[in-house]
């Protein structure tokens, strides 16, 4: 079911836009979380922690890719919103082509340099080979996932937030199961948890494939569309290139994150692994109004309504600020049971969460600067503006690493934590300044 966002109050379009989205990312978190929690429970605290310990590269690799499928889409949906939807088929082929191309290039380099990148991270030797065997595998799925990502972000683009979330949940059920297959049954360890996301995420891929070719008509490019096109190709990477290298910029700061935390050992990157999922879930909120965000603003950019896209950024920074404050409660509330739930009859929930509690009550106390982020960068995307979003990627980059080595000469841990609080007061400065100036470049265009 397509959406026409260029008409209406903007506050209950971008709401009900965003839940579907909301409830889907939150699935795709929780069939992380089952690899961690299946892991933690049916194997090993150190198999958690080397679970836990890739996850930073996870966010690179996935996240560079993902970011620029993710660019690709705002072509599409620009020209639905322009109701030119010809070009939308065109544009569906076109980023298809391009996608099965990043995804060589990507799945060579990370094959090639993972195990030198896990060394420069500090990676603890009693949990080095399972990170490496996990992460591998990992990324020889890359195609499942960006593909996933690819057709969700193109249902997102002419409104229709359901289905990607109907195909979510199927695949996150999946992920459960064949977690429990493949680890207690079969007794893979981490490469079963591995495999397990890979064929979960890859039928999630295929699902959404299908219901584009029975559902989505305007979506299903014809055989005239199957070659590359270069004006597309041009627009595409010109908003795609920048969100890949602002996800890649930003990972690198969470990569530097990861390398501090591993210096305090294994128990401290369990907790750090298990307090962070929590965190996770409960932000992606905050990347769901993102995701909406992208598409409002690239719905109405495409119908020249500029004076609807601000009105749009003002209700979703309305809505963050209430959210900000009930995610912060909900982390406080929920981080002991969910240490239980990973770790319930390790014996070592006491060991573990005083680390844990370090990192959650730092973090909370920037969410909304965190939410805010989301909002300024995805509203520029949307309008094709990728460059200053990228840019707030280098400030939150510059700013996580330079915590993070102070972090590591003196060491000490509230200090590594507070890398990526540190990196979003930046982001959020820098991007809401950009916002402001791109708001009125807009406005001169249309």
């Amino acid at each position: 079911m397509t959406r026409d966002m260029t008409k209406g109050n903007p506050f209950p379009i971008i709401l009900r836009f965003m839940i579907p989205l909301f409830i889907g990312n939150v699935f795709q978190q929780l069939y992380n979380m089952a690899d961690t929690i299946i892991v933690g429970r049916f194997v090993s605290a150190d198999a958690l922690a080397a679970v836990g310990a890739t996850g930073t590269i996870m966010f690179l690799v996935l996240g560079f890719s993902q970011g620029l499928c993710t660019g690709f889409t705002v072509l599409t949906s620009q020209l639905y919103g322009a109701q030119n939807y010809p070009r939308v088929k065109r544009s569906v082929a076109n980023a298809i082509l391009l996608a099965a191309i990043v995804i060589v290039l990507v799945t060579t380099l990370s094959l090639s340099l993972m195990r030198p990148l896990l060394h420069l991270m500090n990676t603890p030797e009693n949990i080095f080979e399972d990170a490496y065997t996990y992460i591998m595998i990992i990324c020889m799925g890359i195609v499942a996932s960006v593909y996933y990502n690819l057709f969700s972000a193109f249902l997102q683009a002419v409104g229709n937030s359901k289905m990607p979330l109907f195909f979510l949940v199927f695949s996150a059920c999946l992920n459960v199961l064949l977690d429990l297959f493949f680890i207690i049954v079969l007794q893979l360890g981490v490469a079963g948890a591995a495999l397990a996301t890979d064929l979960s995420q890859g039928i999630s891929a295929l699902l959404c494939l299908f219901y584009i070719f029975k559902k989505e008509k305007v979506l299903w490019p014809e055989r005239q569309h199957w070659r590359i096109h270069l004006s597309d190709t041009q627009h595409q990477l010109a908003v795609g290139v920048p969100m890949a290298l602002q996800f890649a910029i930003t990972a690198s700061g969470t990569i530097i994150m990861q390398s501090a935390i591993n210096l305090f050992g294994s128990t401290a990157v369990a907790a750090y692994t298990a307090a962070n999922k929590l965190h996770n879930v409960l932000t992606q909120e905050m990347n769901s109004m993102g995701q909406a965000m992208a598409t409002y603003s690239g719905q109405n950019y495409g119908a020249h309504r500029c004076d609807r896209i601000q009105q749009g950024v003002r209700a979703a920074m309305i809505i963050e600020l209430i959210y900000s404050v009930l995610a912060a409660l909900c982390c406080l509330l929920l981080l002991r049971p969910v240490m239980a739930l990973f770790f319930a009859g390790s014996g070592s929930i006491d060991e573990m969460l005083p680390w844990a509690s370090t990192y959650i009550h730092i973090a909370i106390l920037f969410y909304i600067p965190l939410s805010f982020i989301f909002i300024f960068r995805n509203a520029m995307q949307g309008c094709g503006h990728g460059f200053l979003p990228m840019m707030g990627g280098v400030a939150e980059l510059l700013a996580s690493a330079g915590v993070a080595l102070i972090a590591m000469q003196l060491m000490s841990f509230p200090l590594a934590v507070f890398c990526d609080p540190a990196a979003w007061v930046c982001a959020c400065l820098f991007t809401a300044f950009s916002y402001l100036f791109v708001i009125r470049k807009v406005q001169k265009e249309l």
